[in-house]
């Protein structure tokens, strides 16, 4: 017996395609705009994080959370950067396995380079939302993805 066929107004409401399909058309814009610097998404993430975070560097499970990641991607990501001389690892104080990222010279130079181009991305997008709407939204996404967050803990715990 076939399933009942979901309406087409319908399926293109439902929430996973609708984040999955914004998500990726806001990766793969923003990767275009800021080719020209040699970086990706990830990278530009990583040097604003650690521009945002404590002066003494972020440790790479610090930036897993922040940047809703896996230990194994963070590391090979932060070895490329470091490659690259946009990062630089260093002992943490209190815990000897952890280490201390910050951004470089170099790095702090190439997020500034492009900071402007994902402010502005970040108004066009809005700009569908009237203006005294757009804190709200922002708003009711971060209750989402707290929400689904801890959905997921909840799920890992009974597992």
């Amino acid at each position: 017996m076939l399933a009942t066929p979901i309406p087409a107004a319908t399926h293109r409401r439902r929430l996973a395609p609708l984040l999955r399909r914004t998500w990726y058309s806001l990766n793969q814009t923003f990767r275009r705009r800021i080719a020209h610097a040699g970086l990706t998404p990830d990278q530009f993430s990583v040097l604003r994080w650690l521009g945002e975070g404590h002066p003494k560097g972020t440790t790479a499970n610090e930036l897993c959370e922040l940047m809703t990641s896996d230990p194994n991607t963070m590391a090979a990501l932060i070895r490329r950067m470091g490659r690259m001389g946009l990062v630089t690892r260093q002992s943490h104080e209190t815990d000897g396995r952890a280490q201390r990222i910050r951004a470089t010279a170099k790095g702090r130079r190439t997020f500034e380079g492009i900071r402007q181009v994902a402010l502005d991305l970040q108004t066009e997008i809005l700009s569908v939302l009237p203006a005294g709407e757009r804190h709200e939204f922002l708003d009711k996404l971060e209750q989402l993805a707290h929400r689904c967050r801890a959905l997921l803990d909840a799920s890992i715990k009974d597992s």
